[in-house]
């Protein structure tokens, strides 16, 4: 049996937000991202940290570099916004990279490892993208690229940001776009590290995003997207019917969306592709290097 995969997950969600994740969702984003990298890649070890917290130190980059990867998850902080929160997640990425473990991020994920590498991050530009990210379009270099394989040409995916990044860092590249959201995929080269990240989120559930809408109902009623918060939990008990029947066309239908959204294998495609291939790899570069496994 080969070795178990050695991730490790950072979540940046305050203390106040995660329990209000759990409260409607039943997990915090780190708890997601580690029930879905254990789906993906069955017995894989998840260990979790808390970058942003003072209370909780981060890793450094030689304790970094003994994982086979890293993933960011989403966070309502804005990574534009001097804080110590977000200076001592910058800081953590800036390890991150200096370590080469591959990284993977979703949502601020991808915002973070932008502006640790020297690039923008800002309020997007109109306004709050919630629930699906519509028409994600790969660029010529998306296509070619091994993030992407398997994606049709344009592609939905579940997506709940007000921010975006804005300029990409020098030595990265854009692989998908969209109407709404210039930067919807790229890869980060800087330093050691190689990054892979997305502003949507393959790692949530149809339940989840229902449950995100209705935490955020009164933003969207203020931004626009909802007449009152009824419509609000119209639409998220659609959604959310739909995570418990996947295979209810009528509801697929009304929300406008395809087997890339409704089916849980499709919408993670790009988890499965960074574990293949950069993941794996290091992983077996590691039992190679130390057998006998995990020191």
């Amino acid at each position: 049996m080969p070795e178990p995969f050695r991730f490790l997950v950072a979540e940046s969600e305050s203390p106040e937000d995660r329990e209000a994740r759990r409260a409607s969702a039943g997990r915090s984003s780190g708890e997601t991202y580690a029930d879905t990298l254990r789906a993906l890649a069955p017995g894989a070890i998840c260990d979790q940290v808390k970058p942003a917290e003072e209370s909780a130190p981060a890793p450094d980059a030689a304790m970094i570099a003994r994982y086979d990867a890293v993933f960011l998850c989403g966070s309502p902080l804005h990574v534009y916004s001097d804080t110590p929160e977000t200076r001592r997640l910058l800081g953590f990425m800036r390890a991150v990279f200096a370590a080469g473990a591959p990284a993977f991020g979703s949502c601020a994920g991808l915002q973070v490892a932008a502006a640790a590498a020297g690039g923008q991050v800002g309020a997007r530009k109109q306004g709050q993208e919630a629930g699906f990210a519509r028409r994600i379009t790969a660029t010529a270099e998306g296509r070619a690229h091994p993030l992407l394989a398997g994606r049709p040409a344009a592609f939905d995916a579940p997506a709940i940001h007000s921010d975006e990044v804005t300029r990409l860092p020098p030595g990265a590249t854009l692989l998908a776009t969209s109407d709404g959201t210039p930067i919807q995929a790229a890869e980060i080269r800087h330093g050691a590290g190689v990054f892979w990240g997305v502003q949507y989120h393959p790692e949530l559930s149809l339940r989840e995003v229902a449950e995100a809408l209705r935490r955020q109902s009164e933003g969207l009623v203020r931004g626009g997207l909802a007449r009152d918060g009824d419509a609000v939990e119209r639409h998220a008990a659609k959604i959310e019917a739909l995570a418990a029947d996947p295979g209810r066309r009528d509801l697929a239908w009304q929300l406008g969306l395809d087997r890339q959204v409704t089916e849980a294998a499709l919408r993670r495609t790009e988890l499965r592709n960074f574990i293949r291939h950069l993941a794996e790899p290091r992983r077996a570069r590691r039992c190679a290097a130390r057998p006998g496994g995990f020191p």
